[in-house]
């Protein structure tokens, strides 16, 4: 397969080693998927290891570091990936922003970065994702877009991260039906309560007992779904919220 011809993904919210967007980067790499991967307040030097890593299965890899709250964030991100690698057939708008406030701390500015990163970014990035599509030179496109749960239950304390992601749902169900006469799939993952980098021990030792399969969830059980949509055989799936939580219980 020439250069030109390969898949090549767009993800963002690689920074560190144990996270979600890092794992999907992995398993899209591991399924000779060039990778252009975006990361924010990383270690430089394990940045340039990843990438590597990445590159070490046979495939193309770049990375940008980039501040998503910056308007033109989503143009740049993409016009670097279309410079460096080639026009990207598949999307994941995986980073976010997420501040712990309820309704006695809410206050401006904490919305509009948790708007600026969590939405605008992800919509932005999707549009142009679509503008620049080129069904001649792809036969399907795939945007894959991250919830947690917000469809499933309230999340007290975390407002702004609650409402944020929430409308990603919404966006995700109407552009998939635009989008659809394009052969572009159009869908959000909610992977549930994940052990990455946000979680300790009794963050951990909290959660498990509402966990029926007797453990928490990883960023590589996300990556193999996300993997799934991002595939040939998943063209038939579109505009859906789908949740991997492992029977998580909300109750």
């Amino acid at each position: 397969m020439s250069h030109s011809q390969r898949k090549i993904a767009l993800v963002t919210g690689a920074s560190s080693d144990n996270e979600i967007g890092t794992a999907i980067c992995r398993k899209l790499a591991s399924q000779d998927i060039d990778i252009f991967f975006t990361h924010w307040r990383s270690d430089t030097e394990w940045i340039e290891q990843f990438r590597v890593e990445l590159a070490d299965n046979g495939v193309h890899c770049e990375a940008m570091k980039v501040d998503l709250s910056d308007a033109n964030a989503a143009f740049a991100i993409y016009e670097e990936a279309a410079r460096r690698l080639g026009t990207p057939s598949i999307l994941v708008n995986n980073a976010a922003h997420s501040i712990n406030n309820d309704y006695k701390t809410l206050d401006a500015s904490t919305l509009d970065l948790h708007y600026a990163v969590n939405m605008r970014s992800t919509f932005l990035l999707s549009a142009e994702f679509a503008r620049q599509f080129n069904q001649s030179e792809s036969p399907f496109g795939r945007i894959i877009n991250m919830t947690s749960g917000q469809d499933l239950g309230p999340m007290p304390g975390e407002l702004a991260y609650a409402a944020t992601k929430g409308a990603i749902s919404a966006f995700t169900r109407s552009l998939a039906q635009e989008l659809a006469p394009l052969g572009i799939t159009v869908n959000a993952v909610n992977p549930g309560p994940t052990d990455s980098t946000w979680m300790t021990d009794d963050i951990r030792n909290h959660l498990l007992p509402r966990f029926p399969m007797g453990r928490i969830g990883t960023p590589d059980d996300t990556a193999r779904l996300i993997a799934f949509l991002a595939s040939d055989e998943a063209g038939w799936i579109t505009g859906q919220i789908i949740h991997s939580e492992g029977g998580f219980s909300r109750g």
